[in-house]
């Protein structure tokens, strides 16, 4: 079973440290959205704007980061990552207390936290892989997996409650001490880390902002994978700030209910996490890749047809599940064959790149629908984005795409 594998001491810092801050976000989840709406009164298209703009510009932000990600010590990144986004979070409680708390604040906040997400999670990934040997990576994965839907779970149900008590950016606060914790935890990995070797005397050179998409384009299994990844991730948290607006102003769900639409669901992310490696054992990788992947599309529609009421909170929470569940087996599966098919010298990197266009997508469809739902309604852009996830299976790769030998073992570090 996952929960029993030993993975090492250095492994348990980095998963701790994941963990404190997966469950300080799980407390903040969706409170930049939740402070537009309730303090500043934000309308469909603010909302979205704050969930598409921001993380474009983080984006953008990146792709300068991915090569000095990597070309530098992975650990002393992550540090830097974790305490700029502190910074980041922890201006909002102080902009709020004095009454200068604005939306383009908001925004500003929301690119930082974007852009040093990713270059943490390039950096983490390239950590991992040395940490964990190649056949235990599947099992850290549904490590990390299954902390990221617990913490959901149990964070917003708490941080609802404790916006009702406390006001509305309590969570804030806790999201951003997080970081801080988590920085220290890294700090805790023993073991001198190697500095990356470059024959190169400038390894940040324009070519190397690109590397990561030439090799994730020209690879036969990880092209398919990355493009549909991109779109359900897209067409699915494009739904988030729809559902805000929908659930919180046209229906009058209060906070804590729309926390629990979103944390209950998140149970079963602890299914399908720990189902990960027994599955890819019986039916095999492609399998996963092909069914659960097909699975984690067919379920948005219906969002659709959420309805006011005990109804309607329930409509909500079996879609989130079915998606959850599906999607908490396919990602660590994912993960692990991409760091496997990825040479050491190009992770952080192919994960950069990953994360970039995984986060434009959301942005740009998050704005498409925001617009859509200004124009027409929340429903009807819900509908919309249901439609269009039905044909992301199309892009699913074929058996011969992703059977083949890894790419890290016929490539030199």
């Amino acid at each position: 079973m996952v929960g029993r594998r030993r993975l090492g001491r250095q492994f348990g810092w980095l998963w701790a440290s994941y963990a404190v801050s997966a469950y300080g976000s799980g407390l903040g989840f969706g409170a930049l959205p939740l402070i537009a709406v309730l303090v500043l009164h934000a309308g469909p298209a603010e909302v979205s704007a704050l969930s598409a703009v921001g993380p474009a510009v983080g984006a953008l932000i990146a792709v300068p980061l991915a090569p000095w990600v990597e070309f530098r010590r992975k650990r002393p990144v992550m540090i830097m990552m974790d305490l700029a986004r502190f910074v980041a979070m922890a201006t909002i409680p102080v902009a709020y207390a004095f009454g200068w708390l604005g939306f383009v604040q908001l925004l500003v906040v929301s690119a930082v936290v974007a852009a040093a997400k990713i270059a943490f999670n390039a950096a983490g990934g390239a950590c991992l892989k040395a940490l964990v040997r190649p056949d235990d990576l599947l099992v850290a994965n549904a490590r990390f997996e299954s902390t990221n839907w617990s913490s959901i779970a149990v964070g917003p149900p708490l941080g609802g409650a404790a916006i009702g008590l406390f006001g509305p950016v309590t969570t804030v606060v806790a999201d951003a001490l997080s970081y801080l914790l988590s920085a220290l935890g890294i700090t805790a990995i023993r073991g001198r880390e190697e500095a990356p070797r470059t024959t190169d005397k400038s390894p940040v050179r324009a070519g190397a902002l690109v590397d990561g998409w030439r090799h994730i384009m020209g690879h036969p299994g990880l092209r398919p994978l990355y493009l549909n990844q991109m779109l359900v991730a897209g067409l699915i948290m494009a739904t988030e700030p729809l559902l805000a607006v929908l659930l919180l102003r046209r229906l009058g769900f209060p906070p804590w209910q729309y926390a629990l639409a979103f944390a209950a669901p998140c149970l079963g992310g602890l299914i399908g996490s720990r189902l990960a490696r027994r599955v890819v054992a019986r039916f095999g990788r492609h399998w996963v890749f092909r069914t659960v992947g097909t699975l984690r599309a067919v379920w948005l529609i219906g969002l659709a047809f959420v309805r006011p009421g005990v109804v309607g909170l329930v409509t909500v929470i079996v879609v989130e599940l079915a998606i959850i569940i599906n999607m908490s087996l396919y990602s660590p599966v994912l993960a692990t064959y991409r760091l496997e098919h990825t040479p050491r010298h190009l992770v952080a990197r192919t994960l950069s790149a990953w994360s970039i266009g995984q986060q434009a997508s959301i942005a740009i469809l998050t704005a498409l629908a925001g617009l859509l739902a200004d124009v027409t309604s929340p429903r009807t852009a819900l509908t919309v984005a249901g439609l269009l996830i039905l044909t992301t299976p199309l892009l699913l790769p074929r058996q011969d795409q992703t059977s083949h030998e890894p790419e890290v073992c016929r490539s030199h570090s």
